[in-house]
């Protein structure tokens, strides 16, 4: 016999195993009176709602939330999975290794890690005694590295060097033909108002005047000199605030065998430019020559000679004589203009830095020539007497040749340095000579020959002396019998 309940104590419910009211026909969870158990669930607990037990509801959430950050862990699992899988492919082979652990890698300086200040290149128009110089070209900013390499040092793009073209354009405007009453150099600006050049080109004046590029004119005062050193300093009153200047670097520190270019006023033509290498440095008394194998003519003095950034290492100041040596130019080191311009006096010398250099370079005893350099002097020599006599001789004959095309030729001729070299030009006179003109012209025929043939004689008894080719045309052309139709 089984107990039951009093008709007022309600019924269980058979789901959720709450007792509910008798009045009641259905429990809170849905189920009916008299209906029968649901089939058990291992998350029966955790099905019911979240009014019902609240140690089930703290439950839910932390599932929640162990589910995330399982998640999470798994996502920088494959990350790192990954990254380590590329590391192994581009991994080194163990001898290399070996070598890489060797010795430690030394880290980059701070200064490889920031873009440097690049100032306006080579030439400025800020006004202080030493400006900018054409810099290192435009640095582009550095590259975003890769996620995860927060450490890593930021690569630096450099772009390409300026041309030479570039270089030369952008500091010959700062260069200056420096005019006198007896002579005429070159200068450059180094300051608005402030130029160097060299004392030769000033000497015995205290105003000068300067020629830009674009032809304007405007004086200058001397106001600083030093003899022993060729340099001075000229300043000008009116002040142009948008003047090029040049910027000072080191001769003293200049690389041999480094490209240079020289820019000035040669015999007097303005903005002209020659190149070439540092070919030594040398040390006379306390002056210090950047020695260099560009072109340097009279005029050039007191013109800047520039590294290949357009930066000033020197200012030109002398060239051995031809005949003496040929690709031996001379330049001040631009450190003593410094010294000056910044008030600290260079120590003084017993005369200029050409009378020292002329001195050091004089043969000693022991340096006499040899026997075929004094044989090859000697060549030259009569090589070039010789010419010279036959220069006089073609002097006389170019009188006689304009008589002669005045009063008998008839027709074209071709223009030569002397006109009587078209005699040997068959193309060069397509004209006619009168018959009664012909005994004359057969003795301009003749004279014109034996000059022929004396070149010819001349040239193989020099080239049987060892004179140098260059020599015997340089000879020729100063004489004015450079004509490659000696051989016809």
């Amino acid at each position: 016999m089984t107990d039951s309940p009093s008709p007022g104590a309600g019924w269980i419910c058979p789901a959720c195993n709450r007792r509910v009211p008798s009045k009641v026909d259905a429990c809170r969870c849905g189920v009916a009176r008299g209906a029968s158990a649901p089939r058990a669930s291992v998350y029966a607990d955790l099905d019911r709602d979240d009014k019902g037990s609240p140690v089930m509801r703290a439950l839910r959430h932390i599932a929640t939330v162990l589910a995330i950050v399982g998640g999470l862990a798994g996502a920088v699992w494959l990350s790192n999975k990954g990254t380590t899988s590329r590391a192994h492919t581009s991994r080194p082979s163990s001898v290399q290794e070996a070598e890489l652990n060797r010795a430690p890698r030394q880290a980059p300086t701070n200064a490889a890690l920031t873009n440097p200040v690049v100032t306006d290149p080579t030439i400025s128009n800020s006004n202080p005694a030493v400006t900018p110089a054409i810099a290192s070209p435009a640095v582009t900013g550095p590259i975003t590295a890769p996620p995860g390499a927060a450490e890593a040092h930021p690569i630096v793009r450099e772009s390409a060097p300026l041309s030479l073209e570039d270089v030369i354009s952008r500091a010959m405007p700062a260069v200056v033909r420096v005019e006198t009453a007896a002579a005429s150099g070159s200068g450059f600006f180094v300051a608005q108002n402030t130029l160097l050049t060299n004392v030769h080109v000033v000497t015995g004046n205290a105003t000068v005047t300067i020629r830009r590029p674009d032809g304007s004119a405007l004086p200058a005062r001397v106001d600083m000199t030093a003899s022993d050193f060729d340099i001075a300093v000229l300043r000008i009153a009116t002040v142009d605030p948008s003047q090029i200047v040049l910027t000072m670097a080191s001769g003293i520190r200049a690389r041999q065998g480094q490209e240079v270019i020289a820019l000035g006023a040669p015999l007097g033509l303005q903005n002209t430019v020659t190149r070439g290498i540092v070919s030594a440095l040398r040390q006379v008394g306390p002056v210090t020559l950047v020695q260099t194998d560009a072109a340097i003519n009279p005029g050039n003095s007191g013109g800047p000679l520039l590294d290949r950034s357009g930066q000033v290492i020197g200012i030109t100041t002398m060239s051995v004589r031809p005949g003496v040596g040929q690709g031996l130019s001379f330049a001040v080191a631009i450190d003593h203009g410094r010294a000056l311009l910044e008030g600290r006096v260079p120590a003084s010398s017993s005369g200029t830095p050409l009378a020292s250099l002329t001195q050091a370079m004089a043969p000693s005893p022991a340096a006499a020539p040899s026997s075929g350099d004094a044989a090859r002097e000697q060549g030259t020599r009569t090589y070039e007497q010789t010419v010279a006599e036959l220069a006089r001789r073609a002097d006389s004959l170019d009188t006689r040749w304009r008589s002669f095309v005045g009063a008998c030729y008839r027709g074209p001729i071709s223009n030569f340095d002397r006109p009587w070299f078209a005699l040997f030009d068959a193309r060069a006179m397509q004209g006619v000579v009168p018959q009664g003109c012909s005994s004359s012209f057969a003795e301009i025929r003749t004279a014109a020959d034996g000059i022929r043939d004396g070149v010819r004689a001349a040239d193989e008894a020099a080239r049987r002396g060892d004179v140098l080719p260059g020599t015997r045309r340089d000879v020729l052309r100063k004489y004015r019998l450079d004509y490659a139709g000696w051989d016809k």
